[in-house]
């Protein structure tokens, strides 16, 4: 396919084939097209090459990718997206070509703008980074049950915030909530017995395929 616009291109790290899934779409195959630049501190984006490499790429180049893959389910995460015309470009084509998709992004970002087909995942870097207050409440007010917030949550500190703001704003009535720990900065193990003794109202990931291909390594 010979893409239309390559005004724009989009800084591409990686496209990826992985189980794991996102929001509803947990456990099913999905696409993920990881944008350079990415602001999240999740172990997805754990090496240089997510923050400054890449390569530029159409929408259409990028559908071309994807097609490859033979999943209908995508998900577009990095890069401060929303910053970008060609990513909501990118996110109504993906829907307008029948995929199931998702945007993960940061909780700092205006989602209003995301073509409504698209679900969205806003990952708030609690309580550090200061980006979580600039537009979270604003995208509260647009966000449905096929949307999601995850909470990513390196500390003590992060906690205890994750739960008061969870809390304070009654956000299980808004959306399906995630928290999901930093890996090398605090014990899965022990995040998930202050989840469970809290009753927070949240869904826990880990990052399990990093371990799973450390163990195959070392084999």
């Amino acid at each position: 396919m010979v893409a239309r616009n390559e005004s724009l291109a989009l800084r591409v790290s990686e496209i990826f084939y992985s189980l794991q899934g996102e929001a509803s779409r947990v456990g099913l195959p999905t696409v993920f097209v990881r944008l350079t630049g990415c602001p999240l501190r999740c172990s997805w984006c754990d090496t240089a090459h997510a923050f400054t490499g890449g390569a530029r790429m159409s929408p259409d180049a990028i559908l071309d990718r994807v097609a490859e893959f033979g999943t209908r389910h995508v998900c577009v995460t990095g890069g401060e997206p929303l910053a970008q015309v060609a990513c909501l470009q990118l996110l109504t084509a993906l829907c307008d070509a029948g995929y199931d998709v998702s945007l993960e992004t940061s909780g700092a970002l205006d989602v209003s703008g995301v073509d409504p087909r698209v679900s969205r995942i806003l990952d708030l870097k609690a309580p550090s980074s200061g980006e979580t207050e600039k537009n979270l409440w604003t995208n509260l007010a647009c966000l449905t049950v096929a949307d999601e917030i995850k909470f990513v949550v390196a500390d003590r500190q992060d906690y205890e915030w994750t739960r008061q703001v969870i809390r304070d704003n009654r956000l299980e009535e808004v959306c399906p909530l995630l928290v999901s720990p930093v890996q090398g900065a605090i014990d899965p193990q022990m995040l998930a017995e202050w989840v469970l003794a809290d009753r927070l109202p949240v869904r826990f990931q880990l990052q399990l395929h990093k371990l799973l291909w450390g163990n195959m390594q070392g084999k």
